[in-house]
């Protein structure tokens, strides 16, 4: 026969899609009833009263209750979560602190940080960003990506997100596509109008991104931070002081100039620059030769000039070949590393993401579990 106590171990398993967690961790399930005649009915609380997963968690909580043997049937009661509920949910979410912190910052954080920068716009490296998580996320890490390029945003068109994130009071709950959460400024502005903002508002932005929005427990986080070295770029490294920075840059010699000087940026903030990626290396032609339509050799020359600079080494990560599916597969909102994944800048995104997962976070910032005496 069935119990109440079966059918709520099956509602264990039910994911929250937002979220991430199950939603008897969670506080969404009210209540569990069950009829002598195997009617189960189930009390569902959103999170909000406009949650946009209500039809997918109602599907999922009948399909759970349905597979305890016995269940005749499934009835499901929605209801939305009270004032002091969702206080709790934030809570919970927190790690226990009422108020927003960044994560990322605090003592035992494990999350891997690439700030991906470029001197100078157009050289692809929101598509860079882009492919790198998802890259990763396929890989099967837990991947967020922050687009910190407030006036120039492209990240939810080119990893398909869709729709607002979900607020939960002072909390927001990032959209998810391909497995990566993802956040934008671009999802609050209707589609054309420019943001116009000044400095302290642009660090506000950004705090908020971090603060506010519910990562969960990332293995990555990327940041496709704008062009140059202004105030967006000092945020990052103030908000995320052990973030590392990864500069793009293209073959040409112009391009290689300014992004030597987004690398060294880190003489002032401290930060370790990964390395270099160039990007539009080369067009590929029919008889196999390569056309260098922006020259060569801008990437070996930054990572050359930044490890003089830094003095530690800042090698060239890999060069991506101009690929005329890397754009259409930007457009359609499908990263090409999903899309094609044979295709020779998928197989070099493909490398250069997993020489990014392997790398350990250093110590700093970690509590070490020493007292003194």
């Amino acid at each position: 026969m069935p119990t109440v106590e079966l059918i709520q171990t099956a509602l264990s398993k039910v994911i929250d899609p937002e979220i991430r967690r199950p939603i008897t961790e969670i506080g969404m399930v009210r209540s569990v009833d069950l009829s002598d005649d195997g009617v189960a009915t189930v009390g569902i609380d959103l999170t909000t009263e406009g949650c946009p997963m209500k039809a997918r968690i109602t599907d999922d909580v009948s399909t759970a209750a349905a597979s305890v043997e016995g269940v005749r049937e499934v009835k499901i009661e929605l209801g939305v979560m009270s004032e002091e509920q969702r206080l709790g949910l934030r809570s919970l979410l927190r790690g226990g602190k009422p108020e927003p912190v960044i994560q990322f910052t605090q003592p035992g954080n494990m999350t891997r940080i690439y700030a991906v920068a470029s001197g100078k716009g157009g050289v692809g490296k929101s598509t860079v960003t882009a492919n790198l998580a998802a890259a990763m996320a396929a890989d099967g890490l837990k991947v967020g990506v922050l687009d910190a390029d407030i006036f120039g945003f492209s990240i939810p068109g080119m990893l398909g997100v869709e729709g607002q994130p979900t607020r939960i009071d002072d909390m927001l709950l990032p959209p998810i596509a391909n497995d990566i959460k993802a956040v934008s400024i671009g999802m609050f502005v209707p589609s054309g109008q420019p943001v116009v903002w000044r400095g302290p508002m642009l660090h506000r932005a950004i705090e908020q991104f971090l603060a506010d929005v519910y990562w969960g427990d990332l293995d990555v986080l990327l940041l496709d931070l704008p062009p140059g070295t202004g105030d967006i770029a000092i945020s990052v490294a103030q908000l995320l002081p052990h973030a590392e920075l990864l500069v793009v840059t293209t073959p040409q010699s112009a391009a290689a100039d300014v992004a030597e000087r987004a690398g060294s940026i880190a003489t002032q903030t401290s930060q370790n620059v990964v390395g270099v990626i160039e990007n539009m290396s080369w067009l590929e032609q029919e008889d196999g030769s390569r056309l260098e339509i922006f020259g060569s050799g801008g990437g070996q020359i930054v990572s050359d000039r930044l490890s003089k600079v830094l003095g530690t080494s800042v090698p060239l990560m890999g060069q991506i070949p101009l690929d005329i599916l890397t754009r259409e597969a930007g457009d359609a909102g499908t990263p090409v590393v999903l899309e094609h994944p044979e295709s020779p800048a998928a197989v070099e995104l493909r490398k250069i993401s997993r020489m990014l997962a392997t790398r350990q976070r250093g110590l700093a910032g970690r509590s070490l579990g020493v007292t003194p005496k």
